[in-house]
């Protein structure tokens, strides 16, 4: 029974020595929390999305806090609301966020993509992806198996007959669906300015492209002959638009003989 008491009373008095070094160190090791801080945390939505370009909200409201200058409205799923919230508590001139959206450059649907052969693996993007790059003959087609509809935290996004569809009307512009593509054929675009939209990845020269999906990008130029304001070139077999140039005439968009521009 003695050593019983023994054993207890020794774990006590480590335990009670292990708190007091613990409140010790908790005052005199601790790093102040800026006062501002909570405040500025306090007008994030939480989503820790990481579009701000910081490691979720917290790492946005310490850079905000620490008085750097870093923008008031890079808070893309908090929107102008969140902006003139936290310019509010940093005594500044709010800023207007630039809405944005995610866009998917594929339309290489089940009908209209061509297979090179039949994947029974794991029903994923990534781990299809691992295979030879996918059964699509497209090596930049969408990979179909909902990797972005799964990581999606507002719902906005999900596979159609083979091919992800973005939703604009949830899409908050969070952009963890651009960094979960394996094949990054998912774009954040601005909702207002950037209308016209090419909607391929396809990189092919024509024939192997037309070969490999029916409503790809062929490089045929006639969008570049025909944009009047310089605003779109075919770089690298593929349509690209300068959005600094781009007045979202559409004359483009009716010019594109399989469809792969489209004004939104």
């Amino acid at each position: 029974m003695n050593g019983v008491m023994i054993a207890v009373s020794v774990l006590c008095a480590i335990g009670a020595v292990c708190a007091l070094i613990l409140v010790v160190a908790s005052k005199y090791m601790s790093v102040p929390e800026n006062e501002r801080f909570p405040a500025i945390r306090a007008c994030l939505p939480g989503a820790n999305c990481g579009a701000c370009g910081y490691a979720g909200c917290d790492g946005y409201a310490n850079a905000l806090a620490e008085g750097t200058e870093t923008r008031t409205n890079l808070c893309v799923p908090g929107a102008s609301g969140a902006a003139k919230a936290v310019a509010e508590v940093m005594g500044v001139a709010a800023e207007e966020v630039v809405r944005q959206v995610a866009f998917v450059k594929c339309n290489g649907d089940c009908e209209k993509a061509g297979h090179k052969y039949e994947y029974e693996g794991i029903q994923t993007c990534s781990a299809a992806n691992i295979l030879f790059s996918g059964e699509w003959a497209c090596p930049n087609s969408c990979m179909g198996y909902g990797d972005c509809e799964r990581a999606c935290p507002s719902d906005a996004i999900h596979v159609v007959n083979g091919v992800a569809v973005v939703n604009p009307a949830v899409c908050t512009g969070c952009g963890i669906c651009t960094r979960t593509c394996p094949k990054h054929i998912i774009s954040l675009r601005r909702f207002a300015e950037d209308r016209v939209q090419v909607r391929c990845s396809n990189t092919q020269t024509g024939g192997v492209a037309r070969k490999a999906c029916s409503t790809a990008c062929i490089a045929c130029k006639k969008c570049e002959k025909t944009c009047t304001h310089d605003a779109i070139h075919v770089v690298d077999n593929l349509a690209r638009i300068d959005y600094d140039k781009c007045v979202g005439c559409g004359e483009c968009v009716e010019q594109c003989p399989n469809g792969v521009l489209v004004k939104l």
